[in-house]
């Protein structure tokens, strides 16, 4: 197994005002690209958000490159980045370039790093033209590159996108999808309803009714889920 990229879940457990999220979760990844599928309300989410310590376990432990998300939640949130579906809820600056920018406060960086960081950001999510621009007015697609430039700019080791193709039209969803899945270094939890990102991945692992239903080669998990679902 490669450390580097080791998620460990043993015998998780969460629960949300007496209703159980996850069940009895236990399961070792170490591949680059984990795609996570399943139905609305089955688990997938609640599995991502534990990754960075945004949901924490009812029981059981939970491991992310060796890190503990709850004893170790300020450290983990520098290593993992989290992108959900709706940029609006990440973006929080004025304007792009100072939202880029905010991603890298507290990081002990000088102000020409931050400005170097940031012009290598623009250039990578193709927003050079807009970097002055008021961030909420960029289209759909932009803004999600927006929120995966203010996550990469970080540097961070693991990435978990949450359904980020959500809210996007056909070339965006392509756009997002490749960026994430053809390009970055990183380590990438892809959580998606999309089979065509899903397949795309080196394991997939299926929930259902808060269990983890089934794990392994993509193109079988998901011929398994859209038999159970035609």
């Amino acid at each position: 197994m490669n450390g580097q990229w080791k998620i460990q879940f043993e015998g998780v457990s969460v629960e949300f005002a007496g209703r159980i999220a996850l069940r009895d979760i236990s399961i070792a990844l170490d591949a680059k690209r984990i795609g996570v599928i399943g139905s609305n309300g089955s688990g997938k989410s609640t599995f991502a958000r534990m990754l960075n310590g945004l949901v924490t376990p009812t029981s059981g432990a939970v491991r992310v490159h060796g890190l503990d998300p709850v004893r170790d939640g300020k450290r983990l949130r520098r290593h993992v980045g989290f992108i959900f579906s709706n940029p609006d809820a990440q973006i929080v600056m004025p304007t792009v370039t100072e939202d880029l920018a905010f991603s890298l406060r507290g990081r002990g960086l000088s102000r020409s790093q931050v400005a170097e960081r940031v012009v290598s950001a623009l250039e990578s999510i193709d927003l050079v033209g807009h970097a002055d621009a008021p961030s909420h007015s960029l289209s759909s697609g932009q803004k999600q590159l927006l929120a995966l430039g203010a996550i990469l700019i970080g540097e961070p080791d693991l990435v978990v996108a949450d359904e980020p193709t959500a809210l996007l039209d056909a070339a965006n969803s392509r756009k997002i999808g490749n960026r994430l899945l053809d390009e970055i270094p990183q380590q990438l939890v892809l959580v998606t309803h999309d089979p065509r990102l899903a397949v795309r991945c080196d394991i997939v692992l299926r929930f259902e009714g808060g269990k983890l239903l089934e794990h392994g080669d993509p193109r079988s998990v998901i011929a398994h889920y859209e038999r159970d679902h035609a």
